[in-house]
């Protein structure tokens, strides 16, 4: 039975954004993984006593739309999180208490986590992000796995700062844009969502490492965007580093290198230098100083949990929350765990003047790397950082 075309349409089609034959809301391509997704970190420069992130996405072809909101302070990890059925309209970035409205395109959104909600009791927040710099495409992400595509994928970043009020334990602060600030991302392409494939001839080679560094440093009105994407021998799949300033096109400063440092006996990265290598000039050192981790993998659904990963179907409406203490998480589970962090940033010039900056680190080091000495995926560090 072939459904009513009429009722592909939705308001997006009232514009002329079109990029094929098809409406909005039907994607160029048919694969299960395609996605559209918001990130959004935010948190206070002047005290870094805390680190929220929150993140939305669309799924078109497994007909979810789902997000959360994930806050660390202290050794408290709060998350709220929700899923819904996808409807008609794209236009329609909310799901349950939790809603992105965007204010003026490429330069204004707000953000709101309801109060009142019986699952949301320790957790809201409306909050307005303001870019400081342009909205700056990326290099795209693209990888193949016995020739089908398991990335091709779009994002752009921008920093900036935020206003408005956020309440945890039922305290509010204001969210002060002097001193709030922050950095969003919007992405969208094919990338592994929802529940697991059958592995086929995959299992078979064995399951693939991931190491990843992605970084936006904000000093003042400048912006250093980095992204190191290794496979385990260190070759590089992606790699960008740029400085983004207001009214000016993006500077590239070189190749950058890593040196992570680890707490013994574990994966977890303590601090690291970044070193950007320019051709004929010297090379450009930032040591990155971690403050609050954010453990960006635990009940937000990328991936650590079976009955909770993006783009899995729920149900109509499900809400749901959970409040964790980091001490009492298992560190196994940190080694399959991107972290984001909030991190303070340190330049020294060659005369001897120094720039500091705030920003994210986030990281990920799983599976074999040989720079760092690992050889498996659950092999901690004993004496290997650099």
């Amino acid at each position: 039975m072939t459904a009513d075309p009429r009722g592909s349409l939705s308001p997006l089609d009232d514009y002329p954004v079109h990029q094929t034959a098809e409406p909005i809301r039907r994607v160029a391509t048919s694969d299960r993984n395609f996605y559209d997704r918001y990130y959004f970190n935010c948190y206070p420069s002047d005290e870094a006593d805390l680190f929220l992130v929150v993140g939305l996405g669309q799924y078109p072809n497994l007909g979810v739309c789902d997000g959360f909101a994930v806050l660390r302070r202290g050794n408290d990890h709060i998350v709220v999180r929700a899923s819904k059925a996808l409807g008609t309209d794209r236009t329609d970035t909310a799901v349950g208490p939790l809603r992105v409205e965007v204010l003026a395109g490429l330069q204004r959104l707000r953000v709101v986590l309801e109060a009142g909600h019986p699952e949301t009791a320790d957790l809201s927040f409306d909050l307005t992000f303001d870019g400081d710099v342009p909205a700056t495409e990326e290099d795209p992400q693209k990888l193949r796995q016995l020739e089908r595509v398991v990335m091709d994928t779009s994002r752009f970043v921008q920093s900036g700062t935020w206003s408005g009020t956020l309440t945890v334990d039922g305290h509010s602060r204001e969210v002060d844009p002097e001193v709030w600030r922050g950095n969003r991302d919007r992405s969208w392409g094919v990338r592994p969502v929802g529940e697991a494939e059958p592995p086929g001839r995959k299992a078979a080679d064995g399951t693939p490492g991931f190491f990843w560094i992605y970084s936006v440093m904000q000093f003042g009105s400048d912006t250093i965007v980095v992204i190191v994407q290794e496979d385990d021998t260190g070759r590089r799949l992606l790699e960008e580093a740029i400085r983004i300033r207001p009214d000016t096109e993006p500077e590239w400063l070189g190749r950058p290198e890593h040196a992570l440092r680890f707490a013994p006996g574990t994966r977890t990265v303590t601090s690291a230098t970044l070193t950007f290598h320019r051709p004929g000039r010297d090379p450009l050192v930032v040591e990155c100083e971690l403050l609050v981790a954010n453990l960006l993998a635990i009940g937000t659904g990328y991936g650590l949990e079976p009955d909770w990963r993006h783009g899995m179907w729920q149900g109509d409406l499900v809400v749901q929350s959970l409040r964790r203490d980091t001490r009492e998480i298992d560190p196994a589970m940190l080694m399959f765990c991107p972290t984001d962090h909030l991190a303070r940033f340190h330049i020294t010039g060659g005369d001897g003047s120094a720039v500091v900056g705030t920003g994210l680190f986030e990281v990920a080091v799983i599976g074999p790397h040989r720079q760092y000495g690992f050889t498996g995926f659950v092999d901690a560090d004993e004496t290997r950082s650099p």
